[in-house]
């Protein structure tokens, strides 16, 4: 069995540490948590040379050891933790040619704790074109590392990486400074106590207020003791540390790095006067949003009837060919309807966010987080707070998660609150599907009434989490101020490979998120849909039969008719009577009514539980589109999902707090039941009103 390392990968934000890990990585890696908190967690396997495997880990971007959110946190937990499983034999810090001072602040400190650490400069294809030239062999000798060269773009330089990783016993432990100096009294006293403790480990015991997990709390309780100083003295310490590190790269740099400002050809500036212009980059970003509605509709259309096709003649063969029976049955009218309901939106959800990771990869999207602070900031928001708005386009549970890059309380808060009212791709199933039903398919200036309509939704949806914020920040109490300050990353090409694992990984988190609750709903619901208490339903054969003897229907007709008699009467018909009377003014039968409270579980759910219900005792080969468009409204005759009802719905989905999931994450995030309680009620509250409204006003 070949042996396994840890290896962890640092960087600060912007780097291309991504780009490294998916190079190192391919489609060998897996997202998920961190134990105990929700800063996600990106990990893979890569081979080395001599049969060596790397467990590699992709840290959270930061730029320095000095933590100031959640995500640093979880890198200094795990460097100070030699008992954590994932703690690394070698780092691999990633850092950008272009900003190498900044970067190597963080790689200094890390070397402080001992760890053997190489240093990756990334993004070396720039270098001509920015008259950058480096002496690898001075920066290795004065950094006391093996420093590999790489472009991924180019893929360049990974193979002597996985070599430099491979040979990691090789690699100086040594740290390449002395910072004790800042106040050598404090440090020596601190050896002098602990003798056998690394000081740079101490001191950040000291100055950080983190949770070093499984390391012995009496140690750590020690230490924290040893906090002679203030909070004013320990941090002007900190203050000399940086100054002094600086110091130390500026003069390695001064040797190891040229820059020939005569070569660089740079056009950053002069798209960025253009792009974050007060007039010209709101019109562009409006622009780029209307080309990727108009996109995902276009180009999703062929492979999304495909899917349906299929799915709905599944159905069919599955009925035609397996035994008759209660199984079969659950396969036809329950499993495959449920399951087709979300994969049918694969092509569309994977086309958003094949267009979110071009946005981000070419940095485009940093420039519209500094344009929107301008807006936000009239709502009492800082331009912090529109990365969660933007990133809620996704899903509002790691939206709600990066609110922790927001020290503000106030500002946190008012965020996460306001949140969900951003269109998240769950709500993207239920759109697609209502507005392809009630939207006609003409076009205005050559972009589709759809897409128009899809991108009004998400339009409404954030300017509804803006005022939500104003009024939220009138009535909250909390005296606050803080300041903006977001970096502006280069302009690149996006990398086709990062894109596509992006895409592959993002649209298989969701489906098969999503999958595995739509799966359960489904056979809950077709359990519910097939079976029901009394004479009702046992006898509706007969019922039906009698009731329709002199109407000369059909055999077809007679079956359908005592499916749906079946349907209204078993338990879920029941359940879906006994809510009808509550939703009716909005323009829905129980059977909507239902889809609802189901897709609460998964706001996705919706079209998954009304496939499940309208294929329930349904024989033909009919798509999910086709059997909603052709429901009958039970009251008013004629089709039951007209532009009134559909409207409704849309705009129900658009305002209600629809999700459980981000529930819990909202109360994990306010440690309180509070917050959530009054989201969940004040949200649904004002979607019924205003879905109320329109129904009444457009019927």
């Amino acid at each position: 069995m070949s042996k396994q390392i840890n290896v962890a990968l640092i960087g600060n934000p912007n780097t291309g540490k991504t780009s490294v890990f998916n190079a190192l990585t391919g489609l060998n890696q897996k997202v998920g948590n961190y134990p105990g908190i929700t800063v996600e967690k990106k990990e893979g396997i890569c081979k080395l040379p001599r049969g060596l495997k790397a467990h590699i880990i992709d840290l959270p971007g930061t730029y320095s050891l000095n933590a100031s959110s959640l995500d640093e946190n979880v890198v200094i937990e795990l460097l100070l933790n030699k008992n954590d499983k994932d703690f690394p034999d070698i780092a691999v810090v990633v850092t950008d040619v272009e900003n190498l001072k900044r970067n190597l602040l963080l790689f200094t400190q890390i070397k402080d704790l001992e760890i053997p650490t190489i240093l990756v400069i990334n993004m070396a294809d720039r270098m001509s074109r920015k008259g950058i030239s480096l002496n690898i062999a001075y920066l290795e000798t004065y950094l006391k590392t093996k420093i590999a060269l790489t472009s991924t773009r180019k893929k360049e330089g990974i193979d002597n990486l996985k070599e430099l990783i491979s040979n990691y016993k090789e690699i100086s432990t040594q740290p390449c400074l002395d910072t004790t100096t800042i106040d050598q009294n404090y440090f020596d006293s601190l050896k002098k106590a602990f003798p056998n403790q690394l000081l740079y480990k101490l001191w950040l015991v000291i100055t950080q207020d983190v949770n070093f997990g499984k390391t012995d709390r009496k140690e750590i309780d020690a230490v924290n003791h040893f906090k002679t100083k203030s909070k004013t003295d320990l941090k002007r310490l900190q203050q000399k540390e940086t100054i002094k590190r600086y110091q130390f790269i500026n003069n390695v740099l001064k040797k190891g790095q040229t820059i020939d400002l005569s070569q660089a050809k740079d056009l950053r500036i002069k798209l960025d006067r253009i792009i974050t212009h007060k007039v010209w980059g709101y019109l562009i970003f409006g622009s780029i949003l209307l080309l990727i509605f108009q996109a995902i509709y276009d180009w999703s259309e062929v492979p999304m009837d495909f899917i349906d096709g299929i799915f709905a003649s599944l159905s069919e063969w599955t009925k035609n060919n397996l035994p008759k029976g209660a199984f079969t049955n659950l396969i036809a009218e329950g499993i495959i309807p449920g399951l087709g309901g979300i994969v049918i939106f694969i092509p569309q959800i994977a086309f958003l966010f094949l267009f979110i990771a071009v946005l981000e990869e070419s940095g485009y999207m940093s420039r519209v987080v500094f344009l929107m602070d301008r807006v936000m900031r009239r709502f009492g928001l800082s331009g912090k707070s529109i990365v969660p708005l933007i990133s809620g386009t996704a899903c509002a549970i790691p939206a709600v998660m990066a609110t922790r890059n927001i020290e503000n309380w106030k500002e946190r808060l008012i965020t996460i609150l306001v949140t969900p009212f951003t269109t998240c791709s769950a709500r993207l199933p239920v759109y697609l599907i209502i507005i392809s039903l009630v939207i006609p398919k003409g076009r205005f200036l050559g972009l589709s009434y759809q897409a128009l309509t899809l991108m009004l939704l998400y339009i409404i949806g954030f300017v509804t989490a803006v005022f939500s914020a104003y009024v939220l920040n009138k009535v909250l109490k909390i005296k606050s101020r803080t300041f903006f300050v977001i970096e502006m990353p280069n302009y690149k090409l996006p990398l086709l490979k990062n894109v596509a694992l992006t895409v592959v990984e993002k649209t298989k988190s969701f489906v098969f998120g999503a999958g595995k609750i739509i799966l359960a709903i489904s056979i809950i619901l077709w359990f519910l849909a097939s079976y029901g208490p009394g004479e009702n339903f046992n006898n509706a054969d007969d019922i039906i039969r009698t009731e329709f003897a002199t109407n000369n229907l059909s055999e077809t007709d007679l079956q359908n008719k005592i499916a749906s008699y079946k349907l209204e009467h078993s338990f879920i018909g029941i359940t879906g009577r006994a809510i009808e009377p509550v939703i009716r003014p909005l323009g829905y039968d129980w059977k909507i009514g239902i889809a609802i409270i189901s897709s609460f579980a998964a706001r996705e759910v919706f079209v998954g539980t009304l496939a499940t219900i309208y294929s329930v005792g349904n024989d033909d080969e009919a798509t999910i589109k086709n059997r909603m468009a052709a429901e009958v409204n039970p009251i008013l005759g004629g089709p039951l999902f007209t532009f009134a009802s559909g409207i409704s719905l849309l705009l129900f989905y658009a305002f209600a707090m629809q999700c459980m999931s981000t529930l819990a994450i909202v109360k994990k995030e306010t440690n309180s039941w509070k917050w959530p309680t009054l989201q969940l009620i004040l949200m649904t509250v004002f979607a019924y009103i205003v879905a109320l409204i329109a129904f009444q006003f457009l019927k």
